[in-house]
Order: C-alpha cells, then sequence, then structure tokens
C-alpha cells in the first residue's frame, strides 16, 4: 500500500477522480521525523486539505477558475514513522514515477527534508535545474547535531548535487554564522529578509530553464502563520508571499514542480495558517502549470 488509506477520502477542493486525466498531481509527504524543535508537520497536508473547502474556487488574482486546471489530489504517502532515510527513498521513487508519466508534482509537506528527494529525482530528469527557495531559514548546515539527515540541511544537499549558483534562496532571516558565509563562498544566490523585490530582479535570468520552488510557511511572519515548528518573527506578509507566487505564475520560467512544506496545525487553533496554505497551493495550482 503506496497511499495513506485514513486520507483517502480527504482531498483538495475540486480534485479530478483519477491520476491519468490529470496534469497536475497533488500528493503530501507527511514526515516530521527530523524536526529541531516542535513536530506536528505530518499532519499539515491533511489540514491543508481540510482548509481549501472552504476557498472559492475561482482565483480574483489570475482570473481563473480550478475547473480549467486538470489535477488529481492522490492522497498523503505511507511514510514509516521514524524512518527517516526509507520515508526519503519512498517519496523519491513517487517522484521518478510521476515525472515518467509526464505529471506535474506538487506536494504537501511536512518537515522541509522531504523536498531532498524531489530535488534528486528532478534533477535526474532536468539536469540543468534551478530552484527557487523561500523561507525564513537558510537550511545550508551539513548535519544537525550529528544528523545529516535534517530538516536543517536540504538546501546544502541541493547545493552540492546541482551546484549552488543554481539555487536562489529568498526571505531568509535565521541560520548560523558558517550557514551564510558558505551561502557567500559557494556562489549561490540568497537574498536576505526579502522575497518579492529581488526574486521580481532574478526572474528574467532564469527564463525558459526549469525550475522547482519550494516554499517554507514559515516565510511568513508568525503573526500570519503561527502552525509551524520554527517560527521566526520578522517575516513577510501572506500578501507578499501571494505576490511573489503572482510574479512566478507570470513569468517565463519553466516551473516543473513545487511544494510547501512545514505547517503544523497544532500550534495555531485559529487555522489561519492552513487557511493561508489552502490559498498558496490553489494559486500554485492555477499558475504553474501554464
Amino acid at each position: 500500500m503506496r497511499f495513506d488509506e485514513a486520507y483517502s477520502g480527504k482531498v483538495f477542493i475540486m480534485s479530478r477522480a483519477t491520476e491519468d486525466e490529470a496534469d497536475i498531481v497533488l500528493y503530501g509527504m507527511p514526515m516530521d521525523w527530523t524536526v529541531s524543535f516542535r513536530p506536528g508537520s505530518r499532519f499539515g497536508p491533511n489540514r491543508i486539505r481540510e482548509a481549501s473547502i472552504g476557498l472559492e474556487e475561482y482565483s480574483l488574482y489570475l482570473n481563473k477558475h480550478l475547473e480549467e486546471v486538470k489535477y488529481h489530489d492522490a492522497g498523503d504517502l505511507l511514510l514509516p514513522f521514524g524512518n527517516a532515510a526509507r520515508s526519503l527513498d519512498i517519496i523519491e521513487g513517487y517522484i521518478r514515477e510521476l515525472l515518467e508519466k509526464g505529471k506535474f508534482p506538487l506536494g504537501l509537506g511536512g518537515e522541509h527534508l522531504v523536498t531532498w528527494p524531489v530535488l534528486k529525482a528532478m534533477y535526474q530528469k532536468h539536469p540543468d535545474l534551478a530552484v527557487i527557495h523561500i523561507d525564513a531559514h537558510a537550511d545550508l548546515r551539513e548535519e544537525y547535531e550529528g544528523e545529516v539527515l535534517s530538516h536543517s540541511t536540504p538546501i546544502r544537499k541541493a547545493c552540492e548535487l546541482i551546484g549552488a549558483e543554481n539555487i536562489y534562496s529568498f526571505g531568509i532571516r535565521s541560520g548560523m554564522r558558517e550557514e551564510f558565509q558558505y551561502a557567500k563562498d559557494s556562489g549561490m544566490h540568497m537574498s536576505k529578509f526579502e522575497v518579492l523585490e529581488p526574486l521580481k530582479r532574478v526572474l528574467p535570468k532564469l527564463t525558459g530553464r526549469p525550475v522547482y520552488v519550494t516554499i517554507d510557511i514559515d516565510v511568513l511572519d508568525p503573526a500570519c502563520a503561527p502552525g509551524t515548528g520554527t517560527a521566526e518573527a520578522g517575516g513577510i506578509s501572506s500578501k507578499e508571499l501571494l505576490a511573489s507566487i503572482h510574479a512566478l505564475a507570470a513569468s517565463d520560467l519553466n516551473i516543473v514542480g513545487a511544494d510547501l512544506v512545514e505547517v503544523a496545525p497544532a500550534y495555531d487553533p485559529t487555522e489561519k495558517t492552513q487557511i493561508a496554505a489552502s490559498k498558496f497551493i490553489r494559486e500554485m495550482l492555477l499558475g504553474f502549470v501554464k
């Protein structure tokens, strides 16, 4: 069994019935085995789906309706609790299958380490891949307390896999001094504190290239998204993140996949974090696949 049957009846609003008829496959990666502070992001995918019920199917921003997009919510991958290495292998294998079928993968996390196996599969198909990383944290550590499989390490791993010069990070406001020195020395592109304006400056440089977009919900200020494991004060607004998603959608980038991670609903009884996340996913569904 690949998918968790407990979530089989809960799908993102207006999901198509089968994968075969879909251009986009929405899937959950309910893993939080390596988090460094507060666990609970494994419950994020399903709560984002539940929050989508409150959305309009029409986007005023993009003047587009979800009925115009062919996507299928496959549910949550069944990942072995506590086994990070095996969980990552399962995710990578699934993404390889989706790419072989010509599908656009849109992932729901889960901790940010789940992006790493997706990038490995993406890089195999797209050797000129670039990554746009929107996050509060640099995620450039080689290890965390001796553990190389950590949600503090995926962007460092990506730099070593596809070349640091192909990584573009935005909104970063937290990390070790050594991480920022690595960013400076390695040639990666890092914009501290801000997202929208530096993103707009970068987009023309990536025209036509295959690009993977990974968004950590904690790029938002905790006032907008308290439901995350490692909240970081001083973040951007949900309005700015929406504008950034729309800038990506309006660009000439060849976006080949995306994810949104680190929603931990237990820390937000108001549900505004998952409500915001569901709207971001709606806009990505409507805007990222031309």
